[in-house]
């Protein structure tokens, strides 16, 4: 799903952090071997709703779980079911703990145009999958980031909702 919208959860996921079963609107998945939450994971959530102009079906990372300084592949699958035009847009926002590191709108056409999708605005109605790899920095600090992507239509309706909850910290071995 190589939609603008995506490219927003990228930028979210390699700006100054990298980023199941379906229940109902809700989606869940976990990095990791262990439970959600466990040290050195990710998980998302789409807290968007079945009318959303992109229903995004799954979000996977290699490897798994992510790590600084080295290369991210990002694998998401989704459908697109009102077309999305220029004009559409993201808000991300990053946060470490209540700590609001990072709020920007994204203009996604734009994003998709800047980064030489192969998909571009207007992206029509359709099932897509996409693939990105990106590099994660080593600067990353060692600590948990929330990432919040709320995207919206040029007309104002709601396009897509995903939280991205990544930990960096060590792990602590287990004896």
């Amino acid at each position: 799903m190589r939609s603008a919208s995506l490219f927003a959860l990228f930028l979210a996921l390699t700006g100054p952090v990298t980023f199941g079963a379906r229940l109902g609107g809700l989606m869940l998945q976990s990095g990791g071997d262990g439970p959600v939450g466990a040290m050195n994971s990710w998980e998302y959530v789409d807290c968007g709703s079945p009318t959303d102009a992109i229903l995004l079906q799954s979000l996977k990372v290699s490897p798994d779980p992510p790590q600084p300084g080295e290369e991210l592949t990002v694998f998401a699958k989704g459908r697109v079911q009102k077309e999305i035009k220029e004009g559409a847009y993201a808000n991300v926002v990053v946060k470490l703990g209540v700590i609001k590191l990072l709020q920007k709108q994204f203009d996604v056409c734009e994003e998709a145009r800047n980064t030489n999708a192969t998909i571009r605005c207007p992206v029509k109605e359709d099932d897509y999958t996409v693939q990105q790899t990106v590099t994660i920095p080593t600067e990353v600090p060692r600590a948990k980031f929330l990432v919040q992507v709320r995207g919206f239509t040029v007309e104002e309706e709601d396009m897509l909702c995903v939280d991205l909850k990544i930990d960096f910290m060590p792990r602590i071995p287990y004896p």
